[in-house]
């Protein structure tokens, strides 16, 4: 397996998708800077009305960021001081960092080891052995779709209902991901009560700058964060209530509109790259290595992981980095400090041990490129040099 010809394989190579859509996006760009309507407008409803078909929801609100989604998700709950909310030990920190900005207190549950997600046997024994004055308390919960695939939700939601939480799914990573549920398929976003996701340009579906889109079947929800979105007004300089600036740009509805005609093509293009990856690896037999686990693949879904992230895990994840590095390959660790051992969460008394599957991911996940666009020569590259430097 020698690929002499390959130089460098990039982490993420948005050029050569943008390449192809180039005209596309110049003319849906275009056509917003005409209309010079820069504030909301037709091309932000024809996204949001494209997400909630796509997501299979009724709803769907476009807004400045996923991070700003989920702070609006949790706005649209009226959770604030004293509230409690329950989500991952691992992930990216908005998932957490939204909580605390509202002056809710973030409870942290510890992940699944083979699919990263927020592990239900720890969701249930925590609120199980909640006195019930403190479990009153819990006003979400917020599980995490981790690098493209479904958090447990059947559990998860058979739990959530049991002590009536309303459930916010961070699908920042997971637009498209597909879960059998009392034999339906539905969609990421779809199976609680609030969906998140992010159109961050290195997502499946990016745009050219900051973006994201909140989704719902709740008619009520949709109505309070169409109202939240906009600093709570009703009709102009009519606040009805406190909400905020969470508008989306029309160039990145725009933009995104274009992207979406392929999404699906370009999750099936990572899934084939995904299981090219499995497929080498395998062969090599690296005992020190874990590969990724398609927990849903046996399930007849055509989006059952669509690979936001291809992420192995080694012991000696530092070395194996600074290795691909030497060779130009880009690898990153999404995420080396679990939430309870971040400096800002000090206050909430959480101790080194408290969490002990967030913290080996932490200490061994490692994201290789899987974008769409990788050729076969460059993952067998990627893949040479890994095996080089388990055999040396």
């Amino acid at each position: 397996m020698k690929n002499q010809k390959i130089k460098a394989v990039p982490l993420l190579d948005l050029q050569s998708q943008l390449t192809p859509l180039r005209a596309e996006i110049m003319t849906a760009v275009k056509d917003v800077i005409d209309s010079t309507q820069y504030i909301m407008g037709p091309k932000v409803e024809e996204l949001e009305n494209s997400i909630a078909e796509y997501s299979g929801v009724s709803h769907a609100v476009g807004v400045s960021s996923g991070t700003d989604a989920l702070l609006l998700a949790l706005m649209a709950l009226d959770i604030g001081p004293g509230d409690l909310v329950i989500t991952s030990n691992f992930s990216f920190f908005a998932t957490a960092g939204v909580v605390a900005r509202l002056n809710a207190t973030p409870v942290f549950v510890d992940i699944d080891p083979v699919s990263f997600n927020l592990s239900p046997k720890a969701l249930g024994n925590l609120l199980s052995n909640m006195k019930e004055k403190e479990r009153k308390k819990v006003k979400a919960v917020i599980p995490v779709h981790l690098y493209g695939q479904c958090a447990e939700m059947s559990s998860i939601l058979s739990i959530t209902r049991q002590f009536g939480i309303p459930v916010i799914e961070d699908a920042a990573q997971a637009i498209g991901a597909e879960y059998l549920i009392e034999n339906e398929v539905k969609r990421a976003g779809s199976l609680g009560s609030i969906g998140c996701f992010s159109f961050f340009p290195s997502k499946n579906l990016g745009g050219i700058g900051d973006g994201g889109m909140i989704v719902t079947s709740d008619d009520e929800i949709a109505k309070i964060l169409k109202l939240k979105r906009v600093h709570g007004e009703s009709t102009q300089y009519h606040h009805e209530v406190i909400g905020g600036n969470f508008r989306m740009d029309p160039i990145q509805a725009a933009v995104l509109t274009v992207k979406l005609q392929y999404l699906n093509k370009w999750h099936q293009e990572r899934q084939k790259n995904a299981e090219y990856y499995s497929i080498l690896f395998q062969q090599e037999n690296i005992a020190d290595l874990i590969l990724p686990q398609s927990i849903y693949s046996k399930q007849g879904l055509s989006n059952y992981h669509i690979f936001n992230q291809y992420v192995i895990r080694t012991e000696r994840r530092n070395e194996l980095q600074t290795h691909l590095a030497k060779h130009q390959i880009a690898a990153r660790i999404y995420y080396p400090i679990p939430f309870h051992l971040q400096p800002c969460f000090q206050s909430l008394g959480y101790q080194k041990g408290d969490f002990p599957e967030s913290e080996k991911a932490a200490q061994t996940v490692l994201a290789l490129p899987v974008y769409p666009e990788l050729t076969d020569a460059m993952q067998e590259y990627v893949v040479e040099k890994i095996v080089e430097f388990f055999r040396k």
